[in-house]
């Protein structure tokens, strides 16, 4: 009996050799395992769960795939919208200098209080006039914009009306 105590000791102790600077360097325990017979049932099991990981990945591939084709397409789409807005700004930035250059101007040929109040007063209705109309543009543009990013269908990433004509 103390052979076989001795036997199983010595097949869990480690080899401990020597380092050459000073840290011992211990060796791996090695354990030989049965090998055991697997199930079918249990194997069957395996497989099923293999191929079933394989198909949600895929799913979840696909679901990501549209995801971010969706985002290029409506990041596309509001950088477009957000450009042709700014160019908007700028063309009614341009025309309100100018519109306040020429009224500048025509104040440098006023002669009398009353032909600067008239002057004024038709260069404000003018602004007014402007500015309404600008806003309307704005406004028009900035619906316009919000209404194709909402009309993207998220299932897709394209809007509904290409899909009914696929």
């Amino acid at each position: 009996m103390t052979e076989a105590t001795t036997g199983a000791n010595k097949t869990k102790t480690a080899k401990h050799t020597a380092s050459p600077f000073g840290m011992p360097n211990y060796e791996m325990l090695k354990f030989d395992l049965p090998k055991i017979e697997m199930p079918e049932a249990f194997r069957e099991m395996a497989e099923k769960g293999v191929v079933q990981a394989k198909d949600n990945y895929e799913k979840i591939q696909a679901a990501a795939e549209e995801a971010t084709d969706l985002l290029k397409s409506t990041y596309a789409t509001a950088a477009k919208g957000t450009a042709d807005y700014n160019r908007k700004v700028i063309e009614i930035a341009g025309t309100n200098a100018h519109a306040a250059l020429d009224y500048a101007y025509e104040l440098l040929g006023v002669k009398s209080p009353s032909e600067f109040i008239e002057l004024s007063t038709a260069h404000a209705r003018k602004q007014f006039e402007a500015m309404t109309a600008q806003t309307k543009e704005l406004t028009e543009l900035a619906q316009k914009v919000t209404t194709e990013i909402a009309a993207k269908d998220w299932r897709y990433g394209n809007t509904k009306e290409s899909r009914k004509v696929a």
